[in-house]
């Protein structure tokens, strides 16, 4: 950010408080109606029992999104709605971060870059609870304290002093975003960035932003230190292991920024090439927290896919890039533009809703879709009196036990991927028992047979689709931790031996102690 953004860009601008409204209340309707009808998910069932299992960290991700369902459960309930409710009211949020933020250098422009970003497909037909979904709240909110701090301090003569206090609030945000997702780090990135290159001077102020967030940071290395540094170890390397290098990949990433950006937004861009220029040279810190982000996960698209999800935490920022870079006369017409592209989404989506399951049979994970609309029939289906339900993946095992009422343990080896039972389940407890395990393939009995006195395969069939139940009588707990427990261990719990541990529940489970010899 320079002196020159508390220039007046408005002259002549209306602010369109109307429109805003108006998008606000109707994009909040089309969410709640997208959650309440789309069964939920099996990451969102995944979610859904961290919440359940109530801790301040998971094997796999920061506990945010977990605090966020479990907050709504006393009041909501357990409905699928009801979990996705934070999801739902998510870019009311992050709209009011933008206008929060840049509503002292231009208050229309602020509106309008709230109005464009309301407008987006993602912002209407995302109503998935997800670990991005706080990570988007607190880095918009993040940034904002930022913008009002360098702001304030520019109001101030450039002494830095007076806006010590929003410094201090953009890193307590901070430190939130990184309790949400270690993406949150790449906003840090750009504050880096924007200090170190183009006002040193101001160096207090991410001192006071960084020493703020310590806390979230300290949350995390805390978990960690007590359950075996799983989450730094899947995030770092368990997850990157078969990361490799592809053309496709970065392509793939273009393509996907371009549809986010939308066919207008690029046209815009393109017409208004040279004050987008001007608009990135003048406004250094806008220009950071919505391009550094973007041009890392450009970097790492050499080798990782890049979800669309994963830039959510730093989306919105272009559309305040957009606000400020378009002429007054211009910024009607990207909205109206924004509102076609929108409406063809919400047409499609209108469509679909008309089908029936059966209708989606050519579709290549049609089994997933059953499994995710039909898990209540087939849990009735697969359930017996006196026996255990498990299931084979963690997705499937959320899912079934989100429609079972009760917590659904994984059998086997898993992926790697939400391993949370490795630190909720004591399998020791099993031993002797029945269990019933369900399959989308057709199992091999003899695969199972180690593990019990007596197997048998039980056949179901829902909706078109087979699904197998695996019976497994007399659980041998004795066989499973040797065949099974201990490859994972060699698997996934192979932390460098000089880190300190202080404790790791899966590794006092199978050797009794905080670290097991491979």
């Amino acid at each position: 950010m320079s002196k020159t953004v508390s220039t007046p860009l408005s002259s002549g601008l209306s602010s369109p408080s109307r429109w805003l409204w108006l998008v606000a209340l109707a994009s909040l309707g089309w969410r709640f109606w997208m959650a309440a009808a789309i069964p939920l998910t099996g990451d969102e069932a995944l979610f859904y029992w961290w919440a359940r299992f109530l801790d301040y960290g998971y094997y796999d991700h920061p506990p945010m999104v977990a605090w966020w369902i479990a907050a709504m459960r006393p009041l909501l309930g357990d409905a699928t709605w009801a979990v996705r409710m934070p999801a739902v009211l998510l870019p009311l949020g992050v709209g009011w971060a933008m206008w929060w933020a840049w509503s002292p250098i231009d208050r229309n422009r602020a509106a309008w870059a709230v109005l464009l970003y309301w407008l987006t497909p993602v912002n209407w037909l995302n109503a998935l609870i997800a670990t991005d979904s706080p990570l988007i709240l607190w880095a918009a909110w993040s940034a904002a304290a930022m913008v009002r701090a360098e702001y304030k301090t520019q109001q101030a003569g450039d002494r830095g002093q007076s806006a010590s206090g929003l410094y201090v609030l953009s890193g307590l945000f901070m430190g939130l975003a990184f309790l949400s997702k270690y993406f949150a780090v790449l906003l840090g990135v750009a504050f880096a960035v924007y200090f170190a290159v183009f006002k040193p001077k101001h160096w207090r102020g991410f001192v006071w932003m960084a020493l703020a967030a310590l806390p979230g940071v300290a949350v995390n290395l805390i978990w960690n230190l007590n359950h075996c540094w799983t989450n730094i170890m899947f995030n770092l390397f368990n997850r990157n292991e078969d990361a490799v290098f592809s053309v496709d990949k970065p392509l793939t990433y273009v393509v996907m920024m371009a549809y986010l950006i939308s066919p207008v937004g690029l046209w815009l861009a393109v017409r208004h090439r040279q004050a987008l220029w001007q608009t990135l040279r003048s406004h250094t810190l806008l220009a950071c927290i919505a391009i550094v982000p973007l041009l890392c996960f450009g970097l790492m698209s050499g080798k990782k896919v890049i979800g669309l999800h994963w830039v959510m935490g730093f989306y919105p920022f272009l559309f305040v890039l957009m606000a400020w870079m378009l002429p007054a006369g211009q910024l009607t017409r990207a909205a109206k533009g924004l509102a076609v592209f929108l409406a063809l989404h919400l047409v499609v989506v209108a469509g679909v809703t008309q089908t029936r399951l059966d209708q989606w049979q050519w579709f290549k994970h049609y089994h997933r879709l059953v499994e995710a609309a039909r898990s209540v029939q087939i849990v009735q289906q697969a359930q017996a009196p006196g026996t255990v339900l498990m299931a084979t993946a963690y997705s499937s095992a959320s899912l079934y036990g989100y429609a079972a009422g009760h917590h659904v343990p994984v059998f086997g080896m898993g992926s790697v991927h939400a391993r949370q039972d490795d630190l909720i389940v004591d399998y020791a407890l099993l031993n002797g028992q029945t269990l019933r395990i369900i399959v989308d393939r057709p199992p091999v009995a003899a695969d199972y047979q180690p593990y019990f006195e007596q197997v048998r395969v039980l056949d179901l069939k829902q909706d078109g689709v087979p699904f197998y139940v695996l019976e497994g009588q007399h659980f041998r707990y004795d066989v499973y931790r040797e065949q099974v427990m201990g490859r994972i261990n060699r698997q996934y719990y192979r932390f460098p031996s000089w880190l300190p541990v202080q404790g790791c529940a899966f590794c006092q489970h199978y050797c009794g102690a905080n670290r097991c010899e491979p």
